[in-house]
């Protein structure tokens, strides 16, 4: 029971940075640029002085530490450049399809082979997203916007399995938050950097608590969950996201999307009591 509600929580701290993002950038507050490095500092910062205040030291000069750096830089800097061409809807499933492939299909190669049963509920859980999530408007998918999408979901994908064998989650993760911050801040500097105050506080309240404490808890519960649970049960996040934006921003919800929210937390429901 505390796996699941520690896993619940993560999952709602992945979908208030979605809209934490809109309130900010779709608002007009901050350019995507600053948000991303600002939230990356945030991030760091706040990491960093808990590990000290814990007096735990921060594995900077670890090896590992270049796998964690590389794959958050690469779901940071993909996440924040896509969103200014794609919607919100299909970035997410482009996003989250893209790491569950990848998490199966490395937890396949790694033999931890999906069962029957969780590749069934996967596949309805991903069928509930494509049922909410693609656009039914006629609109075409901008390329680039959907190539800097997947490169995000390769991103997270790689930053989800590194952080699986961490000692000490959080220090791990300020340490990742720290290495990626230069590179986040070059390959973002051009892309926006106006921000007023609302921009700047949304900004840091999305690094400090949704992403870097958020992370800091993904990286804990994923040393009691398997690669292909891990998988399935980010596929809840868009869904939250929405659900959430209704109740918070009042984005409109329709019957569709309580369907293909049965449909998602049904499927994850069937994947992760799998038997092993």
């Amino acid at each position: 029971m505390r796996l699941i509600l520690l896993t619940l929580l993560t999952m709602c701290a992945f979908a208030a940075n979605s809209l934490l993002t809109r309130a900010a950038v779709d608002g007009g507050h901050i350019g995507p640029g600053a948000f991303a490095v600002l939230r990356v500092a945030a991030g760091a910062m706040m990491l960093g002085a808990v590990a000290v205040w814990r007096g735990a030291s921060l594995p900077l000069l670890q090896r590992e530490r270049i796998l964690g750096a590389l794959s958050l830089a690469a779901y940071m800097v993909g996440f924040s450049l896509a969103y200014l061409t794609l919607d919100a809807g299909l970035g997410a499933l482009i996003l989250f399809g893209v790491t569950q492939i990848t998490m199966f299909g490395h937890a396949a190669v790694t033999g931890q082979a999906p069962t029957a049963r969780q590749l069934a509920g996967a596949s309805v859980a991903f069928g509930g997203l494509v049922l909410v999530l693609w656009p039914s408007d006629g609109s075409t998918t901008d390329p680039m916007g959907a190539a800097l999408m997947c490169l995000a979901g390769l991103g997270w994908a790689a930053y989800t399995i590194a952080g699986r064998g961490a000692a000490d989650p959080l220090a791990t993760t300020g340490a990742n938050f720290i290495l990626c911050l230069p590179l986040i801040a070059v390959l973002l500097f051009r892309s926006g950097l106006e921000a007023d105050a609302t921009g700047i506080l949304l900004a840091v309240l999305c690094g400090a608590v949704t992403s870097g404490l958020g992370y800091a808890l993904w990286y804990s519960v994923l040393m009691q969950m398997r690669g292909t649970t891990a998988a399935v049960v980010q596929l809840s996040v868009p869904v939250i996201a929405i659900l959430s934006g209704a109740a918070l921003l009042g984005e409109a919800v329709m019957p569709v999307v309580m369907i293909a929210a049965a449909l998602v937390v049904g499927g994850i429901g069937w994947s992760v009591t799998a038997k092993q």
